[in-house]
């Protein structure tokens, strides 16, 4: 994998993370943001697919469907740490 691409999915993944933060409520730190704009372009990529629907093509096509991937990652996270649903320590 080329340095150029890997610099790629960082900036994606932090401009996503940082606006999905921005929108929902970050889980902390710019490091998180990049982790969650990583996972949500995979995750946005998936519903894409699963409704049939065309990616947006180029730099900002991929950060939409990062955005969007990043923005249902962190509304499951914000559910699940409402609810408690945690592995809890004896």
């Amino acid at each position: 994998m080329a340095l150029e691409t890997i610099i790629v999915w960082i900036v994606v993944g932090l401009v996503a993370g940082l606006l999905a933060s921005m929108l929902v409520g970050g889980v902390g730190g710019m490091l998180a943001d990049i982790v969650v704009g990583i996972a949500g372009a995979f995750i946005g990529g998936w519903i894409f697919r699963a409704v049939g629907a065309s990616q947006p093509r180029g730099l900002l096509g991929s950060i939409l469907v990062a955005f969007i991937g990043a923005v249902v990652l962190l509304v499951i996270l914000h559910a699940v740490r409402r609810t408690g649903w945690r592995r809890r320590t004896v």
